[in-house]
């Protein structure tokens, strides 16, 4: 399954930058979806929930906007904006 891979290179980028800050928790994750990354924000959402279970991501706020630019450089990607940790 293609998301799901996708979900864990999130994941994996989004505890990599949690554990340089040296936090304990992550409490909300900053997402962008491309317009043309074929995913919704709610098949997203979904898929981030179960892929952070036993982790310091688990139970984060997901904080997911859409890009609606066709043309923009990374439009067929979900980029990780920003993280709120504790």
């Amino acid at each position: 399954m293609h998301e799901m891979s996708t979900v864990r290179a999130l994941c994996t980028q989004a505890l990599e930058a949690a554990n340089a800050s040296r936090a304990g928790k992550v409490t909300a994750i900053n997402l962008k979806i491309g317009a043309l990354s074929h995913l919704s924000a709610s098949h997203l959402r979904e898929h981030l929930v179960e892929a952070a279970a036993d982790s310091i991501l688990e139970g984060a706020r997901l904080e997911i906007s859409v890009d609606e630019d066709t043309s923009a450089d990374h439009a067929q990607e979900i980029e990780l904006v920003s993280l709120e940790v504790e």
